[in-house]
């Protein structure tokens, strides 16, 4: 599967890393296989990275486990990434927490919290005819919305961040450890298109 559609030699990046004065490191990439982009920071002790999520992944692994065909698309063009969060710091270090309810998405439009477990809640108590199963494996399909690690403790799940397929946004994002807490951002993130790519 490739985004041949709309991924150029001139748009390659792979692996652009920048460093900031606090010794951050943000870096980019591209699956070559799939072209599918992603987004990862290494600083203080943790490693947190997206990846995106073309609309029929999420369609496909929604529709197994149960979604109709309305409940699916709202899901699948919420901006959907794959996202892992790791605790690389030794055990001489205090554990990590998140909030994801802290999270902010900025646009040009304004700045909104991201579509964690609780939001999804009332949105799916309108479908009733949603079976218990299928809303279960929705919420643990999702990274949890607070969490803490111990040193080499990792999770991974999806995120969504409640915008239109193709759309950039800045995730200013935050986690704790010990007394010490940190906000970052990260700068022109892109929803993934909805695109029908073939096999090759």
């Amino acid at each position: 599967m490739r985004l041949a559609q709309r991924i150029t030699p001139a748009c390659l990046f792979l692996a652009l890393c920048f460093t900031t004065p606090l010794q951050a490191q943000l870096s980019r990439g591209e699956d070559p296989d799939t072209g599918l982009r992603h987004w990862q920071w290494q600083e203080a002790g943790i490693h947190f990275k997206l990846t995106q999520r073309l609309p029929d992944q999420t369609r496909a692994f929604f529709g197994a486990r149960g979604f109709d065909r309305e409940a699916r698309e709202r899901i699948a063009l919420a901006c959907v990434f794959q996202t892992e969060f790791r605790n690389t710091a030794g055990n001489d270090q205090p554990p990590v927490e998140y909030d994801l309810s802290e999270w902010r998405v900025h646009t040009d439009d304004g700045t909104q919290p991201l579509m964690v477990r609780e939001t999804w809640k009332p949105i799916w108590q309108e479908h009733d005819d949603l079976p218990k199963a299928a809303r279960i494996a929705f919420e643990w399909a999702l990274l949890p919305t607070q969490q803490e690690y111990a040193a080499d403790d990792y999770n991974w799940g999806m995120t969504a961040y409640g915008l239109a397929p193709g759309s950039e946004f800045d995730l200013e994002f935050s986690w704790q450890r010990g007394d010490q807490q940190y906000t970052r951002r990260i700068d022109a993130i892109e929803c993934p298109p909805d695109i029908h790519p073939q096999p090759d």
